[in-house]
């Protein structure tokens, strides 16, 4: 079986990560992706700058296995290109507020006249309906209005996540919504809008707490690092380091009693089931803090290990890069880029098949590195494109 998605062909006109991680599942499972930009290049790609040319690393890890072009599409002939790509697309991404994309002509309504069976895919803050829909947000925006910020961090000081996961689950999301659609246009042969937004990607994640306050009128606050659905379940010190203990249910919390040499704890009614340990969580993360202060972080997680405890090392970037283990898991795919003198540890994608092959992975292209070989592709000669060239198209 040759390359999952082979044959489809994907228009990667998305921005920052939602839409651009959404295009690179896809270009993964073998999709032609053609990542479009404007000449000089797009904002996000020079995010987290790494590369001589400005090239950053949230460009390198959402644009692997993809094709470049650039093109300015204000002007008519750039919007001919644009529209024999959207002629020759299955799938046509952007993550852009609606207004933005009518104003563009790049919403589902003017591209389904150039292409009646095209899955036109976008990733945006709050969606197409309802008063918000016009409002712009990043990733930040989402987990704050989810309720996850309020739960993070010291009491009294809401946290923030420092990394975009609601960005990326969007992404995620938009990538599973556009499989689905490419299904139902085989059995129906219609093409069809597919809409992933941050607001609901942040909610599905904090749905729990939501659900729990409107029911019973919990009102939660933030408990730091500690759970406060079941204990132990927190960050603590070692001796060199800080591990994460997960225990949750009556079995792990028995065989985490019986280590620490207190199997009286399960007798105690303050930690009777997860809920009441939850309750009591700082009395059990006290006792915690007091076991791990003897060990270094490698002794005390193979000690947990060895009772099958969910624990793991706190890591800074570089250590999680470093981790012999998860590069014999297959988890990185390290990257020549131009210019860079290290490997790029470009992160595989979240999910892998026992059949049908996914790409090898191939580095994110630089700036219009395919200009001539699309445009080729869709017809144009060599006059034509140097032409284009030459008057800032592409």
């Amino acid at each position: 079986m040759g390359n999952i998605l082979e044959g489809v062909q994907v228009l990667d006109m998305g921005r920052y990560i939602a839409g651009p991680f959404c295009a690179a599942m896809l270009a993964d499972l073998g999709a032609d992706v053609i990542r479009v930009e404007r000449v000089g290049g797009s904002e996000d790609r020079f995010v987290v700058p790494v590369a001589p040319d400005g090239s950053g690393a949230i460009y390198m890890q959402s644009n692997r296995n993809k094709r470049s072009l650039t093109l300015d599409f204000t002007q008519q002939a750039g919007r001919e290109i644009l529209k024999r790509l959207i002629e020759r697309s299955d799938i046509v991404i952007a993550n852009m507020p609606h207004r933005t994309l009518v104003k563009l002509g790049l919403d589902h309504d003017q591209i389904k006249q150039i292409n009646p069976s095209v899955i036109f895919v976008t990733a945006s803050a709050f969606g197409w309906k309802g008063p918000y829909r016009d409002r712009v947000g990043f990733d930040g925006v989402a987990q704050t209005m989810s309720g996850a910020v309020h739960l993070s961090g010291p009491p009294g000081q809401p946290s923030k996540a420092m990394v975009p996961y609601v960005d990326y689950m969007t992404g995620m999301a938009a990538a599973f919504g556009a499989v689905a659609a490419l299904y139902d246009r085989k059995n129906t042969g219609e093409g069809q809008r597919v809409e992933a937004t941050l607001i609901k990607s942040a909610l599905n994640i904090a749905s729990a707490f939501l659900i729990e306050s409107q029911l019973l009128g919990i009102q939660r606050e933030s408990t730091w690092n500690r759970s406060p659905l079941a204990s132990p379940s927190d960050i603590f010190r070692t001796q060199d380091g800080w591990i994460i203990v997960q225990v949750i249910g009556g079995s792990l919390f028995r065989k985490w009693a019986e280590m620490i040499g207190r199997a009286d704890l399960c007798d105690d009614p303050r930690f009777v089931n997860d809920e009441e340990r939850g309750r009591h969580g700082d009395a059990i993360s006290e006792i915690m803090q007091g076991w791990c202060s003897q060990y270094t972080t490698r002794h005390a997680l193979e000690l947990l290990s060895t009772r099958k405890i969910p624990a793991g090392p706190l890591y800074t970037p570089e250590q999680a890069v470093r981790d012999d283990g998860l590069h014999q898991s297959d988890v990185y795919w390290p990257m020549d880029y131009p210019g860079v003198e290290k490997p790029v540890p470009v992160v595989q994608s979240p999910v892998s098949f026992s059949r049908g092959t996914s790409q090898d992975g191939a580095r994110a292209p630089t700036l219009g590195e395919h200009n001539a070989e699309i445009l080729r592709g869709l017809g144009y000669l060599p006059n034509e494109i140097e032409s284009f060239s030459q008057d800032k198209i592409i």
